[in-house]
């Protein structure tokens, strides 16, 4: 809901939307400038949910540290904890077992659908939308009990672990992923028909919220945020990580800009998803789940960096080690961070009735950007 909180002599109204409002997805505070329906300026206010995660991993060893971040983008939480445990196996130069690459990767993209699952029918329900929201949780659930067959958890699964993965997959893992793609590509033709094709839809989301490749770039925006306005900037193609150089995939662009061609990169991402893990799932390699690594790790003193493509976008972690057990200092690139720092850009000149279409297709998860 909306608040009024003041006005200028100009006749520009400030309102407030959040920070607990259904459209922000989390505890993010807008403070808005309007001029009628017109939006003036956005400026968001952060922080509702900081927990200083940053600062508690400096007091965790370099096992205990990885599953913070799970607590961040709670929906890439796969893929964060993927790219700590790289960071780690970096700097101590393990090296991983390919049957743990594979399975890996497989959950990475396991988990890329699932986010884009709950995006699509989230967004459609921002906008008015409520059966897409059923339909996109029929598919998710059918991740969430695979996810929960071999990892224990539905959301944050803690299941990378430096050298590896924490278990081996379960038995029936291969057939329920078949099961899962066979459910998914019989179910895109209704997302086709419910929301992609629709006028209403369509007329929402063309035009709006338009944001330039020279624009983006400058915002430092990634992701499908990014590739909609045909910048390329897909980590699994720029800086292959795992096995993700051995992969046919193509790395979605869309040149249009606007909200509809962000929401185009996600819709045709699941299906080049559903693509690797097609090229992986009955060519899993025998062997190790985890290479034998000691009780205590201990990095070498030095700096070190790992980015990884999360459903979001680019996601960096960097250590800087004096040698001991916990790491001197860490950092966090996260991509909702900068994605956000867009809106403002994006929104000015438009309604306010459109943007919650735009926040929505930034796929915002709030406790990524407050950390």
């Amino acid at each position: 809901m909306v608040e009024e909180i003041g006005s200028t002599a100009a006749g520009d109204i400030i309102i407030n939307v959040g920070p607990q409002h259904p459209a922000t997805h989390g505890v993010l505070h807008l403070v808005i400038t309007i001029n009628g329906e017109t939006i003036q300026k956005v400026e968001p206010h952060l922080g509702y949910i900081h927990r200083s995660i940053e600062k508690m991993c400096e007091s965790l060893t370099y096992r205990q540290f990885i599953y913070v971040t799970s607590r961040m983008d709670y929906l890439s939480s796969h893929i964060n904890n993927h790219a700590c445990a790289l960071c780690v196996e970096k700097g101590l130069q393990i090296e991983v077992p390919s049957r743990a690459q594979v399975i890996r990767v497989l959950m990475d993209e396991l988990t890329r659908i699932a986010s884009h699952e709950l995006w699509w029918g989230a967004m459609a329900m921002d906008l008015g939308a409520f059966t897409p929201f059923f339909h996109a949780f029929r598919e998710r659930e059918a991740i969430n009990d695979i996810m929960e067959e071999t990892c224990g958890a539905r959301l944050t699964m803690n299941y990378m672990v430096p050298g590896g993965v924490m278990q081996d997959i379960h038995p029936n893992f291969q057939s329920r992923v078949k099961e899962f793609i066979a459910l998914f590509k019989s179910k895109v033709s209704e997302y086709n028909e419910l929301v992609t094709g629709n006028i209403i839809f369509q007329n929402r989301m063309k035009g709006v919220g338009n944001l330039s490749a020279a624009d983006a770039i400058s915002f430092g925006c990634t992701g499908p945020t990014a590739r909609g306005s045909g910048v390329s900037c897909d980590i699994r193609k720029l800086y292959p990580y795992e096995i993700y150089d051995t992969l046919n995939f193509e790395e979605i662009l869309e040149t249009g800009g606007d909200s509809f061609a962000r929401y185009m990169v996600r819709v045709r991402e699941m299906s080049q998803s559903i693509s690797i893990i097609e090229q992986l799932i009955d060519n899993i390699p025998e062997g190790d789940f985890q290479a034998k690594t000691k009780a205590v790790l201990k990095l070498p003193k030095g700096e070190f960096y790992q980015r990884v493509e999360t459903a979001r976008g680019e996601f960096g972690v960097y250590i800087v080690s004096e040698g001991g057990t916990t790491p001197y200092r860490i950092k966090y690139r996260s991509p909702g961070f900068s994605n956000l720092s867009a809106l403002d850009h994006m929104a000015r000149g438009s309604k306010l009735g459109d943007l919650v279409a735009m926040m929505g297709t930034l796929d915002l998860v709030i406790p990524d950007i407050d950390r």
